[in-house]
């Protein structure tokens, strides 16, 4: 997908409303020329359609037969989505009657001999990230707000979109900034350059940079929970209660749960929504030595699932409690959380002492300490806060920060060195600022451009 700057392409048209039959239909136009705009107007509309202001329009084919009836809405440049001249027809939902307005336009259009043809996924967005009517995170987001499967990731998706992530993102930048323009001064008089540094302050603002970077990475890592999810996989022998708790998380009846050892013999994956960050539920097969091949097989899978996992759930019975394998019957990976979830706490005891961080005492049949647990489950995965306090943002951008916060720790370190290499020290700051420039879209290579905004759905 070309990212050149659209002055003087094609303009583009799409249906924006999502397929099958509704009460309402879309498509909009977009002009990055106002002389065809008004040209197009005329004959679509038989006038120029006031800006914003909703006009009634019955379409007729060149026979004078009508096609569809509605309201033709006008935005003019560069008071638009996309920043050109765009045009919307609000019409009859129906498959047949929006291909009808699509086919009668680029008829017209042909016949007028203008360049105008069916818009590329993300086009739309593209062209209003081109002429910076949305930095590159705010384009992504309307992305998200599309796909968000909940309200609370619709409003996670919605704070990105005004700016939440983005503003947070320019003003660590601008910090970075500051600093830079401090040292590159200090530079052109090398003489006087440590008095100067330190009466500024450098390391102190290298250091307040550095806790903002941190605020701001914390964040951006739930922000992406947000979005993606969270795979929570539950492991333990067998008739530990892994079905009935997945139930209890689900509130239904997802997996079939009997006193019958190994009843679960392959994965079961259930969606879900806690505090309303999206988790993906996987139940797995008991682990225990099996001679049963289709057991065996289920077993394997479940080792699968936890090296695919963000946070496990260990399941023990309650009346074992203190006692308890040495180790998980498994390996998985060293980084991997996980929580010991003591079940069936309704056939035993409450514990006398506290249970340890890791720890969480509760009964899938009662409900007993499942709040708790998901509270702690969140927890150990680093969400601190709800979708509805936060942002969303994308795995790309947790990376272009970790990279700005190796270029930071970089120059920190040449900013403690007594003789301070300072172009270095200079050099790193650089490094950082392009980092972040890659969130925004700044500097972000045209070919990745093109690969984020061809994921999005046509019309937006």
């Amino acid at each position: 997908m070309s990212l050149a700057r659209p002055d003087g392409q094609d303009a583009i048209l799409a249906i924006a409303t999502a397929p099958g039959k509704g009460g309402v239909g879309v498509v909009r136009f977009s002009f990055p020329a106002a002389t065809a705009f008004e040209q197009f107007c005329l004959a679509f509309c038989q006038k120029i359609p006031q800006a914003r202001l909703a006009t009634l329009l019955t379409l007729r084919d060149a026979q004078g037969h009508a096609i569809d009836s509605g309201l033709v809405l006008s935005f003019p440049a560069p008071a638009s989505f996309t920043g050109e001249h765009v045009l919307e027809f609000q019409g009859h939902g129906g498959p047949a009657v929006l291909r009808a307005v699509v086919e009668h336009a680029l008829a017209l259009a042909s016949s007028l001999g203008l360049a105008l043809r069916m818009a590329n996924p993300g086009e739309f967005t593209q062209r209003a990230f081109l002429n910076d009517k949305l930095d590159l995170a705010q384009a992504e987001a309307v992305a998200d707000l599309i796909d968000a499967g909940s309200v609370s990731a619709a409003k996670a998706a919605a704070a990105s979109l005004t700016g939440v992530f983005s503003d947070r993102v320019h003003t660590l930048a601008d910090r970075i900034t500051h600093l830079r323009l401090l040292l590159e001064a200090t530079l052109d008089f090398p003489e006087e350059e440590i008095e100067f540094l330190e009466k500024a302050d450098a390391k102190g603002q290298l250091r307040d940079i550095l806790a903002v970077w941190t605020e701001l990475l914390q964040g951006a890592q739930e922000g992406v929970k947000f979005r993606e999810g969270v795979q929570v996989v539950l492991v333990g022998e067998p008739n530990v209660g892994k079905s009935s708790v997945l139930n209890a998380l689900a509130g239904e009846e997802v997996a079939i749960v009997s006193p019958v050892a190994g009843t679960t013999r392959d994965r079961i994956k259930q969606e879900l929504s806690v505090r309303g960050v999206p988790l993906v539920l996987v139940d797995t097969a008991g682990l225990r030595d099996t001679d049963d091949v289709v057991e065996r097989i289920g077993i394997e899978r479940t080792l699968q699932s936890v090296h695919e996992a963000d946070l496990l759930l260990w399941l023990l019975p309650a009346t074992d409690y203190p006692s308890r394998p040495a180790q998980l019957p498994l390996q998985w990976p060293e980084h991997l959380p996980r929580l010991l979830v003591w079940n069936k706490a309704d056939l035993a005891s409450a514990p006398a002492e506290p249970l340890a961080a890791d720890e969480v005492w509760v009964s899938a049949k009662t409900g007993q300490g499942l709040d708790a647990l998901k509270d702690m489950l969140l927890r150990q995965v680093g969400v601190q806060h709800t979708p509805e306090h936060g942002f969303m943002a994308r795995e790309r951008h947790v990376q272009a920060l970790k990279r700005c916060g190796e270029h930071l720790g970089m120059a920190q370190a040449y900013a403690a060195q007594d003789d301070r290499i300072l172009d270095l020290f200079a050099e790193e700051l650089r490094l950082a600022h392009d980092a972040l420039g890659e969130i925004t879209g700044r500097l972000l290579p045209d070919d990745l451009l093109g690969l984020i905004f061809s994921r999005f759905c046509i019309g937006k």
